[in-house]
């Protein structure tokens, strides 16, 4: 075998000989990763030509944010890792947020950057970049690796495979110097490197011990209720989940990526009622869930006598925040069908006084939410309600659309108003509930199912990644963005208490036309001020199977403050300082 740095006028004569970057691109291929999102640049352009060329689809973003929160997206909606390409330093630094994200969210993917060359990194000689993009990364993700010889390649790609797909999946960070992307191999000797990890994300089969505790526990509530987690949405195992609730009886409660596991107005379903879960329920089964602060881990308003079962592959889980009465630690789908098989000679306790508490206080509930509705829907302005009660019966019409919503108001508004009917149709900002994933997450929910894609998104929220709605454009994506445009984080009336003329720092543009950024693109764009025009052009624009922009003019007034600390003086924030 001969090996050589490329330099310039020292290029490999293919097919005899091939570089670092053409060995990266094959393994890729070989291990079935077909979906590449990236921005190209010094060292990876050539890479990212290669990897077209091995057939994998490469989607070019405008910033590495966006392209991150595509794959992480891609990685949850097909159990596969997206992958994300940047350049070095910046480039990996702005990718790096999305897979510590997925990491955090358990989404498998894996970036993969180009760094400079170690000895200047290594001595802080002022190289091109010479960002340690290794030791960055590796404390902030499921697992790193840096690759210095072409040799290594298809390795390192199998390794990163098998960390980001096994156990809780995550995301995995690949730092490829710039020599070995350019070395240059003597293709015969390449033949032999090449392979793919034998069952990379084995069954993890809770123990026997584990799951009769689990069912005993369950057979003697009173108040029982099961906890649906969007890992329980991740796992595909939809048709034992419905199996699980319909067998027991029990009600359950999703989370917001795991609405649609089963339907919203399924008639077991407590969506309406989780302040009386938390506070009576005597038993929980979380499945795919975490006592994170979303469930104000476990404390707050739960009942402190309650105890919980937890279904998670990660035995670190289990009494994170609150003892676990009876953990089950496994794969979902090994977890459950040993729970299933274990229910069948089991009856459970449940008092059906609570079924029906649950189930009046959902049609109570209910009543008094359309009932709000129904009184906001001629607000002119508009207000989020008032546009929400126009979309409801088109998207709910529509429900193989997938739903990509962030925001402050415009998140929990769409959330409580929007009812799922199918499983991983719902994306989101998730557990650390960052803003800034929108246009990513529709352009890796479109690749990934082939489906339409609606984003519903706050003015604040789109400006974090409104740039990358050229991507959609570029792709030709069957996707629509909604923008609300209150004028502001949370609304557009906040008050400058310096009276010095400058914003309010929650502040944005009530004026703005943000449905130019779709002209300007090529997209079909609509300005809507009313109700009606609204849902003519949402219906419009998902039948069109083709990219869509819509502006909705909503009052400055629309939207409520979440971000006050109460106890830092809060009186100053209403009377200016004499």
């Amino acid at each position: 075998m001969t090996t050589q740095k490329s330099s310039t006028g020292n290029a490999p004569h293919f097919p005899e000989q091939v570089t670092g970057m053409y060995i990266l691109a094959k393994a890729l291929k070989d291990n079935g990763l077909d979906h590449m999102f990236g921005l190209c640049g010094i060292p990876v352009t050539d890479l990212a030509y290669l990897c077209q060329q091995q057939g994998i689809k490469y989607v070019g973003f405008r910033f590495e944010q966006q392209a991150g929160m595509a794959a992480a997206t891609y990685g949850f909606l097909t159990k596969k890792p997206g992958l994300l390409l940047t350049v070095s330093s910046l480039g990996f630094l702005n990718g790096l947020t999305a897979t510590i994200n997925a990491t955090v969210n358990c989404y498998p993917m894996i970036q993969i950057s180009g760094s400079s060359s170690r000895e200047h990194v290594d001595m802080n000689q002022g190289g091109y970049e010479d960002l340690d993009q290794y030791n960055v990364a590796k404390p902030l993700v499921k697992a790193a690796f840096r690759v210095n010889k072409a040799s290594d390649l298809p390795i390192a790609v199998a390794r990163a495979f098998r960390a980001a797909v096994s156990g809780r999946p995550g995301g995995v960070y690949l730092d490829v110097v710039e020599s070995c992307l350019g070395e240059i191999v003597d293709n015969s000797a390449t033949k032999s490197w090449y392979f793919k990890p034998v069952d990379p994300c084995p069954a993890m089969i809770p123990s026997p011990e584990s799951v009769d505790r689990a069912v005993r526990l369950l057979a003697g509530a009173k108040r029982p209720a099961i906890l649906l987690g969007k890992g329980a949405a991740y796992a595909q195992i939809d048709d034992k989940i419905k199996q699980l609730v319909e067998t027991t009886g029990l009600p359950f409660f999703p989370m917001s990526m795991a609405k649609g596991l089963l339907p919203d107005d399924h008639p077991q379903s407590a969506l309406s009622c989780r302040s009386t879960i938390m506070e009576e329920a005597d038993v929980v089964m979380l499945i795919g869930a975490r006592l994170n602060w979303l469930l104000s881990c476990g404390h707050g308003k739960w009942n402190p006598e309650g105890k919980f079962i937890q279904l998670d592959i990660d035995p670190d889980e289990m009494d994170c925040n609150r003892p676990i009465a009876a953990p089950v630690v496994g794969d979902l789908d090994s977890s459950v069908s040993a729970i299933l098989d274990k229910l069948k000679d089991v009856k459970l306790g449940m008092d059906p006084a609570w079924m029906e508490k649950l189930k009046a206080e959902t049609r109570e509930k209910n009543a008094r939410f359309a009932d709000r509705l129904e009184s906001h829907k001629k607000d002119m302005p508009m207000t989020h309600w008032a546009a929400l009660d126009a979309i409801k019966p088109i998207l709910e019409g529509n429900p193989d659309v997938i739903l990509v919503n962030e925001g402050a108001n415009t998140l929990d508004d769409t959330r409580d108003t929007i009812n799922m009917f199918k499983p991983r149709h719902r994306i989101d900002c998730a557990t650390w509930a960052i803003m800034g994933m929108g246009m990513g997450s529709v352009v890796g929910a479109a690749f990934a199912t082939g489906k339409s894609v609606v984003a519903i998104e706050g003015d604040s929220a789109f400006g974090f990644s409104g740039m990358d709605f050229a991507t959609i454009c570029r792709f030709n994506l069957p996707a629509t963005v909604v923008v609300f445009n209150n004028g502001g984080i949370y609304n557009g009336i906040g008050v400058n208490l310096a009276h010095n003329g400058d914003p309010a720092p929650t502040t944005l543009d009530i004026d703005a036309h943000y449905e130019k950024i779709g002209e300007a693109f090529g997209a079909k764009s609509y300005y809507v001020t009313r109700p009606e025009e609204l849902a003519k052009a949402l219906a419009e624009a998902i039948a069109s199977k083709k990219p869509n922009f819509i502006h909705v003019q909503l009052a400055a007034d629309s939207g409520k403050e979440s971000g006050h600390i109460g106890y830092l003086n809060p009186e100053a924030l209403q009377h200016p300082i004499a």
